[in-house]
């Protein structure tokens, strides 16, 4: 019998990091699409690291960041009872600093397109950053806006290595699809390992079915 919690929990987890990144992203991206300084290049470059630092080494420093023996990780033991490795909690962590460039990305080569006389007469008309934000800048970057938050849906949704370093493998709280998969192979279960694998290239089509599709709307209205 097939197990679909572990494709709800992996929805789920996509969907609550794909939720905390838009939120943090938004202003990120905006604010460093016009910000000049000398430091700028460095910070994107933090920002940006996830895309080429291997999930193994990711895992790792994430896992000893969420350790009850490192300072956050013992702090949120103590005030919330909360232990974040091998816990749902630690892995929307671990899954928001691993996707943030997947949500980052788009956004700020959105907001870089805009024309900067766009935005200078927002300012002219009395708006401030947030009301330009909100009322100019956001609507006119929506292909961007749609690439980032389902590109970093569909990311989360297929992580491994980092899931599998902070969360390990509990039935109902950390076990998601990919490490369903991986389980299955493990115990030469190839039947289920397909059926799983279809599944998720199934949503995985979709995803990107989406993109493209939503984009064109986008840009024929």
């Amino acid at each position: 019998m097939i197990d679909f919690t572990p494709f709800l929990l992996s929805i789920k987890l996509a969907a609550i990091s794909s939720l905390i990144l838009f939120v943090i992203c938004v202003p990120l991206a905006y604010w460093l699409s016009a910000a000049k300084f000398a430091a700028k290049p460095a910070l994107e470059a933090i920002i940006t690291l996830p895309l080429v630092l291997p999930p193994s080494v990711m895992g790792f420093y994430m896992l000893v960041f969420l350790s009850p023996y490192s300072p956050l990780g013992k702090f949120v033991e103590q005030a919330f009872d909360i232990r974040l490795v091998f816990n749902f909690y630690g892995l929307v962590i671990a899954s928001c600093v691993y996707s943030l460039p997947f949500m980052f990305s788009p956004m700020l080569s959105g907001f870089k397109s805009l024309p900067n006389s766009l935005i200078e007469a927002s300012y002219s008309l009395g708006k401030g950053r947030v009301r330009t934000l909100l009322c100019v800048a956001l609507p006119n970057i929506k292909p961007s806006l749609v690439s980032a938050v389902i590109i970093s849906f569909a990311h989360t949704l297929g992580e491994f290595g980092v899931v599998l370093m902070v969360g390990g493998s509990l039935s109902g709280q950390t076990k998601v699809a990919s490490i369903a998969i991986y389980e299955a192979v493990e115990l030469l279960d190839y039947k289920l390992a397909h059926i799983y694998s279809a599944i998720m290239l199934a949503i995985s089509f979709v995803v990107l079915f989406a993109v493209y599709f939503i984009n064109k709307k986008i840009q024929k209205s």
